[in-house]
């Protein structure tokens, strides 16, 4: 442990006042629960806590503990100051972060590999360019409970400042894997029981007509153009959302939000 570290470690469960001071490098993780896992199980990521003055409910005070047991730095500053750093709703506490980094073929196979009982949920998107659509995908999956986001090397956007910034936190949280070759590894998630799902506009089944409590990969093309002729074919069934106006396609980071919360209605059910 640093130096600089301990000589500002929390004493008991009483958050110093500073100044809150996002340094260069640091990435931003806000909310009671996506902090809470994160002290859980990334903790040597974590550079320093900043939580809302005065707040000590039972959710902040299991925060504060993990941070406490973690040796991590803790101050406190008024709630006007964390909305001024923050573009979503941090609920009295935010994260310094060492940003994560875009995982591989290795990651994933880590992740499938150490599944628990509860069905896996993949966002697949097959060349989506822009950095904007790519982190509202992200912050969504988040919040949709995803386990992974599964990209391209190529022919994709990458996690950049950008991505990071519209992700509002959630690229911290939400592993973004990017492979070789998009089709080899749609097939190879048939070796772990994961069922592909793709999205197309010509498809004859609804989305909302296919059981989707398995362990799923959901497939999203880009906007316009949709899946590549590859990735389509390494779909084992295809979908489709109904479009009763005159548009003919949703926005990736729209389509992508009303299926993964049909995923998750199904499994609440």
């Amino acid at each position: 442990m640093s130096k600089e570290r301990n000589r500002h470690k929390p004493r008991g469960n009483k958050p110093g006042r500073e100044r809150p001071v996002v340094e260069a490098g640091q990435a931003q993780v806000f909310g009671l629960h996506a902090v809470n896992s994160l002290l859980r199980h990334q903790a040597g990521r974590v550079h320093a806590l900043q939580v809302q003055e005065g707040r000590r409910d039972a959710r902040m005070q299991e925060v504060l503990d993990l941070a406490q047991a973690a040796g991590i730095a803790v101050s406190e500053c008024p709630r006007e100051t964390l909305d001024q750093l923050t573009d979503g709703v941090h609920q009295g506490v935010i994260a310094l972060v060492e940003p994560r980094q875009a995982g591989s073929e290795s990651d994933l196979e880590q992740l499938l590999e150490q599944a628990a009982d509860k069905p896996l949920l993949l966002l697949v998107l097959d060349g989506v360019t822009d950095p904007h659509n790519l982190g509202a995908c992200i912050r969504t999956a988040d919040a949709a409970g995803a386990d992974a986001v599964i990209v391209p090397r190529d022919k994709s956007a990458g996690l950049n400042a950008t991505v990071r910034k519209v992700a509002c936190g959630a690229a911290e949280s939400v592993p973004l894997i990017q492979v070789t070759n998009l089709a080899r590894t749609l097939r190879s998630l048939a070796d772990y029981g994961v069922w592909v799902l793709g999205t197309a506009g010509e498809a004859e089944q609804l989305l909302y007509q296919v059981d989707l409590k398995a362990s799923l990969a959901l497939v999203m093309g880009a906007e316009g153009r949709g899946m590549r002729r590859l990735t389509r074919e390494h779909c084992d069934q295809l979908v489709k959302l109904p479009m009763a106006g005159e548009v003919s396609s949703l926005n990736v980071s729209v389509a992508a939000g009303v299926a993964l919360y049909e995923v998750v209605r199904q499994r609440l059910v």
